[in-house]
């Protein structure tokens, strides 16, 4: 069991959790996930990690209420405890295998949208440990949707905010903010990490790679069982097949095959989608292995 010492709401819908997990605490790494169960018979829900204390042996993780059992969860309070916490899966952020020299050397621009803040925050952490100066876009729908503002600004270089209805900051989608930054602005980035909903990620990948800026996506939104044996996340990378808990989950966000994924995505929510997805992809259809590291 796994006790929650901490939970905030963020808005009404999304909430923040630090979660007891000493081992877990230890070994995770920015970009990294974990896997959350909420009963011993509950639903396995796959979430990035969006910080972590390894003194304090706890692992921060936002959650959005979109389920039934994220719903579940949000319900439980400090003081209770969930009966899994897995991890940490996945890959970790390619920068963490750079050098500090490295990263000194680039002019890095993360954009997350929506929820896609929580995984973006433990990176620009990373790299002001690092004395490492990066910006950050967040972009939201609305401004009652925005989260992690504060935290972002105490670690990054900069913070731009957008709106898509102006509510508040700029108005607009954060492809436009970034291609205003750069184009108005004269800002010059040469690696940007984006991370929010599969759309978004499309679209501001299509405005870097017309501004010819490198870009690293998480493909963690398409993730169901977090360990490659369910196929859910099989994805087209470069026009090789790839499964986003295993391989990744970053990409280069300039060789994900978006339409593909989301399509996948979409019939992956009925038992006729899933049947017609293992007979059209066959031995591709699942990675064959589980990439399951257990509570490391």
């Amino acid at each position: 069991m796994y006790k929650i010492v901490k939970k905030r709401m963020l808005t009404d819908t999304i909430y923040l959790m630090d979660i007891e997990a000493p081992r877990v605490a230890k070994s995770a790494k920015p970009g990294q996930f974990i896997i959350i169960k909420n009963t011993d018979k509950g639903e396995r829900i796959p979430l990035t990690v969006c910080d972590y204390d390894a003194e304090a042996g706890t692992v921060t993780i936002v959650v959005q209420a979109v389920g039934k059992s994220t719903m579940e969860l949000m319900h439980f309070n400090e003081g209770d405890c969930v009966a899994d916490f897995v991890g940490p899966l996945g890959r970790p952020s390619d920068l963490c295998d750079m050098s500090d020299e490295e990263l000194a050397a680039k002019n890095i621009i993360f954009v997350a949208g929506g929820v896609g803040a929580a995984p973006v925050y433990p990176q620009v952490k990373y790299l002001k440990e690092r004395g490492i100066k990066a910006d950050v876009i967040i972009g939201a729908r609305t401004k009652d949707l925005l989260i992690l503002e504060d935290e972002m600004k105490a670690v990054a270089e900069n913070v731009y905010v957008s709106t898509d209805d102006g509510s508040y900051a700029y108005n607009g989608r954060v492809t436009d903010l970034l291609k205003e930054l750069v184009t108005v602005q004269g800002k010059t980035y040469d690696h940007a990490v984006v991370i929010g909903p599969m759309i978004m990620m499309k679209f501001t990948s299509m405005m870097t790679k017309e501004l010819n800026i490198p870009t690293i996506v998480s493909l963690n939104p398409i993730m169901v069982d977090g360990t490659g044996m369910c196929g859910a996340c099989r994805v087209t990378v470069g026009g090789e097949v790839k499964f986003a808990c295993v391989d990744g989950p970053e990409f280069d966000g300039h060789k994900v095959n978006y339409d593909e994924a989301m399509r996948r995505s979409a019939m992956y929510r009925t038992e006729e989608g899933q049947a017609k997805l293992r007979f059209e992809e066959g031995s591709t259809h699942k990675n064959g292995g589980c990439g399951c590291g257990g509570d490391k």
